[in-house]
């Protein structure tokens, strides 16, 4: 594992307590409400099994497993991964979990119709290696959601030592440049959603356009299609 992986699993193992605490908030009222709705609009059941990269805790996968989809999810924190594991004993579904780098998976090429990737490719020491990796995984016409941080997003604060000429383990980028590095690299852009940061009136966002929205951003939901 390279140095900036270990430090990567041991910030997020640090860190899995607290989050696990906050999954159900965040996933049924909060920053990540419209991120399964998004999923599901894009890809059913029955075309095919769905990847979990940067599970985190699970909540998820075991929401997607519940609702008939077959899931594997992938974390890079051995803590998030028990507790995935144990929150799917919970609810009595089954999902494969396990730990892993997402720049390189050990599943056989065009395994999924989806994946599923929130606030994780800015978190690796390459990005666009990470893009490609998935962009491998994805069956034709596979569908990727891409969640990357707004420029309001506190998370962004793990980079904030990169100024210091610090390691950090973060890869600052805008939702802009994401999706442009998708665009270039194998992927094509079908829809996008923002999460706007909790003040910002959802009925004046949605007259600006994309561009500022993406700007008022806490997160930007990409889905993008494998093109062959």
């Amino acid at each position: 594992m390279s140095q900036w992986n270990e430090k990567t699993a041991k910030a997020f193992d640090n860190m899995a307590e607290e989050w696990n605490q906050k999954s159900d908030s965040m996933w049924e009222t909060g920053s990540r409400k419209t991120i399964l709705p998004f999923l599901t609009r894009q890809v059913a059941p029955q075309q095919g099994p769905v990847l979990d990269a940067g599970c985190g805790d699970g909540y998820a996968s075991c929401k997607l497993a519940g609702a008939g989809y077959q899931v594997e999810g992938v974390d890079i924190a051995g803590e998030m991964i028990r507790l995935a594991q144990a929150r799917a004993e919970k609810h009595g579904v089954h999902v494969h979990f396990q730990t892993g780098d997402i720049s390189q998976l050990p599943f056989a090429d065009q395994t999924f119709a989806g994946i599923l990737s929130i606030n994780v490719v800015e978190f690796t020491p390459s990005p666009l290696k990470s893009l490609m990796e998935l962009h491998r995984l994805l069956k034709p016409g596979g569908v990727l959601v891409l969640g990357i941080l707004g420029p309001t997003a506190g998370p962004r604060n793990h980079s904030y030592r990169r100024l210091y000429d610090e390691t950090t383990i973060q890869n600052t980028m805008m939702p802009w440049e994401a999706k442009k590095l998708a665009q270039e690299n194998g992927f094509v852009l079908i829809d996008e959603e923002p999460v706007y940061k909790e003040g910002v009136p959802s009925e004046l966002a949605e007259r600006l356009p994309e561009d500022l929205q993406e700007a008022l951003s806490f997160l930007t939901l990409f889905a993008l299609k494998r093109q062959d």
